[in-house]
């Protein structure tokens, strides 16, 4: 799994690629979040339109991020999960949980907008 990550304008952009599957590419993303809500980013975006697949392991991760996040009064908003990323969550019933957004600019507007 490929991860790469920025803040611009408040809000902890992360784009992921390849497999969701575990380590130790999990606990590299989960490291690179946490550097990050070191510096008091309170909102995240999490691209997953590269992800092919996803296993119970990389939801628990989707999960434990989204629960840091509200934990400390944020938010974060998927975008564009890909087709199995996006059975899985249904399978799962976390799209109920999580916020899904088409686009990285409708996840910035849905970030922005007090909940």
């Amino acid at each position: 799994m490929k991860t790469e990550s920025s803040v611009s304008n408040g809000i902890l952009h992360v784009s992921l690629s390849g497999d969701l599957i575990g380590s130790p590419d999990t606990q590299q993303l989960l490291q690179s979040v946490d550097e990050h809500l070191g510096e008091s980013v309170m909102l995240c975006a999490i691209d997953l339109s590269g992800v092919r697949y996803i296993n119970s392991t990389g939801i628990g991760v989707l999960v434990s991020l989204l629960t840091k996040f509200r934990s400390r009064g944020g938010e974060l908003v998927l975008i564009n999960p890909a087709d199995h990323p996006r059975k899985m969550l249904a399978l799962t019933k976390l799209n109920a949980i999580f916020t899904v957004a088409e686009s990285e600019s409708a996840a910035a507007e849905l970030l922005k907008t007090p909940q």
